[in-house]
C-alpha cells in the first residue's frame, strides 16, 4: 500500500469517527429537547395547574377626608371599627395609618387621625398595635386619603385568563387531540374558593374538634329513655304546600 493510500484510509476513518460523534450528539440533544418539552407540559389536574397559595398580604382601607371636614362620617366610623375587629381576629402585624401631608386636606386628615386612633382603641386594639406615619402623594395638589392597612394570612390563586392554546381543533393545539383539559379550566373555581374561605389554614389542615353540645345530647337521650322519637318535628313544614299528591 502506497503512502497516498494510507493517508486516504486514515482520512476516511477520521471522517467516519467525526460523523459518529456528531450523530450521537444530535441524538442526545434531541432527547434532551423532548425531555424539556415534557417537563414544561402543564399538569392535567387543575389543582396543580392553578394551586391555591397561602401567603401574607396587606388589607387596605381608604378613608376619604375632605379639606374642610375634620371628623369621620357614620359610614367611615363603621369601616374603622370593622378594621379593628378584623385585626383582632386575623391580623399578623401592626395597623399602619398613613396620613397625607402637604396636601389641601392635611389638617383635616390630622384631626380625623385622632378619631381613628380612638375608634381602634375602643375595639380593643392596643396602643403598640398601631403605627402612624405621614406620606406625600406624587402631586400634593391632588386629593389624598388616609390609608389604614395591616398584614394578614390570606389565600389566593391565579391569575386566570391564560389561554396558551386554542380551544377548538387546531394543528397547534395538541391538548385537543389528546383529549386533555384546556389550561384555564378550573382557575376561576380555585380563585373563588381562595376568596371565600374564612380561615386559610383550613385549606392546609383540619381544625381540632370542638366541645359537644351537651344540652342537646342530654335532651335526645332523655327522649330515647322515655321511648319517644328523637327526631325534630316541624309542625309548620306542610303549611306552604300547594298539593297533597302523594300523601
Amino acid at each position: 500500500m502506497t503512502t497516498t493510500s494510507k493517508n486516504l484510509t486514515r482520512l476516511q476513518r477520521n471522517v467516519a469517527f467525526v460523523s459518529a460523534v456528531l450523530g450521537a450528539t444530535i441524538a442526545l440533544g434531541g432527547c434532551k429537547t423532548v425531555a424539556q418539552e415534557r417537563g414544561l407540559a402543564a399538569p392535567e389536574d387543575y389543582r396543580l395547574r392553578h394551586p391555591i397559595v397561602v401567603e401574607e398580604r396587606l388589607r387596605n382601607t381608604e378613608v376619604f377626608v375632605g379639606s374642610a371636614r375634620g371628623g369621620l362620617t357614620a359610614t367611615q366610623r363603621a369601616d374603622v371599627i370593622a378594621v379593628g375587629q378584623n385585626w383582632l381576629r386575623e391580623g399578623t402585624g401592626v395597623i399602619t395609618i398613613e396620613v397625607p401631608a402637604n396636601t389641601p386636606n392635611a389638617r383635616a386628615a390630622k384631626d380625623s387621625n385622632r378619631e381613628i386612633h380612638a375608634l381602634l382603641a375602643a375595639t380593643g386594639v392596643p396602643a403598640q398595635g398601631v403605627a402612624t406615619r405621614n406620606y406625600t402623594p406624587k402631586d400634593p395638589a391632588l386629593f389624598a386619603t388616609i390609608r389604614v392597612s395591616y398584614p394578614l394570612i390570606g389565600a389566593t390563586a391565579g391569575p386566570c385568563g391564560t389561554w396558551p392554546d386554542d380551544l377548538g381543533a387546531s394543528i397547534k393545539n395538541r391538548a385537543y387531540f389528546a383529549n386533555k383539559p384546556y389550561y384555564n379550566l378550573g382557575c376561576a373555581s380555585q380563585r373563588n374558593l381562595a376568596a371565600m374561605v374564612a380561615n386559610p389554614s383550613d385549606l392546609v389542615q383540619p381544625r381540632p374538634e370542638g366541645p359537644v353540645y351537651a344540652a342537646r345530647r342530654t335532651f335526645g337521650l332523655e327522649k330515647y329513655r322515655q321511648g319517644q322519637t328523637t327526631t325534630t318535628s316541624y309542625p309548620d313544614a306542610d303549611k306552604n304546600k300547594i298539593s297533597t299528591v302523594g300523601q
